[in-house]
């Protein structure tokens, strides 16, 4: 908490300071907090705040400001990046990590990305240029290409020589890559063997020639998955001849995991988690404008069914208070299960050859809840229907009436469930994205569902009824 504190704390400061001006006290608040705080910091700006804050650091220390966007998301550092001048891109692009320079020279502009890479270092553009080559959301895209590797050959003493001679130019040392003459990945040796065994051990001897490793086209949540199942700190990357490329460590999961959900949640109501930092108020609506078009297609149904029934509404006008009540009971608990699953696909804990499992776990959830609820509702239009008519019918409970509005509940709660585990396991089989057939479209078409369960069997019981 308080380290919360203080983080909103410096998000004001920075705001005021930068409101008035006061680029000397900005830059001296910035630079006393993590590059990682920093980037935090400027993505609760305006764009104007923020620009001025990049361009009063640059003047001061170009370093902090390349490590600041090296932790901030690859729209946002791209976003901001495209107000300066090539050099100065080029020149920041250079600072930092390579997988981290490809991701946000992927966001730039196209026009801006060839006069860029054409600025950069000969050597740093080959290898972003490389990268781009592979597709968008790929283990190759991620990777670090430059990637620590020793040669079988070699005896433990002169693995540690080598490796204390060039730490510095290490990401990571938890695990040491084997490689032989033609850079195959071979084996893998953990630090732990190297201080256990004699210097003059080769490394072929203690190497582990099981070594759990991703492709370059492998889906940058399937390496994810294989990192967190696995218990890795890093995963090495290799072509289609097993040729040691390139390396992703457990950071660039972490932020993989993060985008992924991000992106989940925000097309599960009809949106795009880059909307809001990337696009004008007018290409906004035109997103989710279809959205939006086919939940009110769907509820024009609900309104036409509830039409066809609006006899039974006159004689029983309490059904339409329990209409909202059925409706977002039964949209929530799709909602949910929707949710449920399309994280469980993207994480690997559902599988499509099991498709029955979530399907049996999720009926017994709604049979629970749809009981429950189900029971609760029976009892409440009871008494408030027969309340309404005890004058007429001389008893305070009336249990037709209570059973309408109840297995009504318990029907659509229980055909939500089940609708919401199936359709984004469809999706999936289909080569669909799952997290886009939830959201509004579950929630509308379990709107028509419950009217028309509810206000059918109220028609066929009318007549115990009115």
């Amino acid at each position: 908490m308080a380290y919360l504190r203080k983080l909103d704390l410096a998000i004001e400061s920075a705001r005021k300071l930068a409101r008035i001006g006061a680029s000397t006290n900005l830059v001296n608040l910035l630079r006393k907090m993590r590059p990682a705080d920093v980037a935090v910091i400027f993505g609760n700006l305006t764009d104007g705040e923020r620009l001025f804050a990049l361009r009063s650091l640059l003047k001061q220390d170009g370093d902090f400001v390349a490590s600041t966007l090296s932790e901030m998301p690859p729209e946002e550092a791209a976003s901001l990046l495209a107000h300066l001048e090539p050099e100065t891109i080029a020149d920041l692009l250079q600072k930092i990590p390579v997988d981290d320079a490809t991701q946000i020279t992927s966001k730039l502009p196209p026009e801006l990305v060839e006069r860029v890479l054409e600025l950069m270092h000969v050597a740093r553009s080959v290898d972003v240029v490389d990268q781009l080559q592979f597709e968008e959301n790929t283990a190759g895209r991620i990777m670090n290409p430059h990637v620590f590797a020793l040669h079988e050959d070699m005896t433990v003493g002169e693995a540690i020589s080598t490796l204390q001679r060039k730490s510095d130019e290490l990401e990571m040392v938890f695990y040491l890559y084997v490689v032989d003459d033609r850079h195959h990945l071979v084996g893998v040796v953990s630090l732990r063997q190297l201080l256990l065994n004699p210097p003059s051990t080769p490394l072929r001897k203690i190497m582990s020639t099981d070594v759990i490793s991703v492709h370059t086209s492998t889906d940058q949540e399937e390496v994810a998955r294989v990192v967190s199942k696995y218990d890795l700190m890093a995963v090495p990357v290799v072509d289609d001849e097993n040729r040691l490329v390139g390396i992703v460590t457990v950071d660039d999961v972490i932020d993989v995991l993060q985008e992924e959900l991000t992106e989940d949640y925000f097309r599960m109501v009809g949106s795009d988690a880059a909307e809001l930092e990337r696009r004008t108020p007018t290409e906004i609506a035109r997103l989710r404008l279809p959205w939006l078009l086919m939940t009110v297609l769907i509820e024009l149904i609900a309104g036409a069914v509830i039409h066809r029934f609006d006899d039974t509404l006159g004689t029983v006008i309490l059904l339409a208070s329990f209409m909202p009540v059925i409706q977002a009971i039964s949209g929530n608990t799709g909602l949910q299960s929707a949710t449920i699953v399309v994280r469980g696909l993207a994480t690997g804990h559902i599988s499509l050859k099991d498709w029955w499992r979530p399907v049996a776990r999720q009926l017994r959830t709604t049979l629970i809840l749809g009981g429950i609820l189900g029971a609760l509702i029976f009892f409440v239009g009871g008494l408030w229907h027969g309340w309404q008519r005890m004058a007429e019918r001389g008893t305070w409970f009336d249990p037709v009436f209570g059973f309408v509005v109840g297995f009504s509940m318990f029907v659509a709660i229980n055909l939500s469930g089940f609708v919401g585990t199936v359709i984004p396991m469809i999706s999936k089989r289909l080569g669909f994205d799952p997290a886009l057939t939830a959201g509004p479209f579950e929630t509308a078409f379990q709107d028509v569902v419950s009217v028309t369960i509810m206000l059918g069997l109220a028609t066929l019981l009318l007549q115990w009824m009115a």
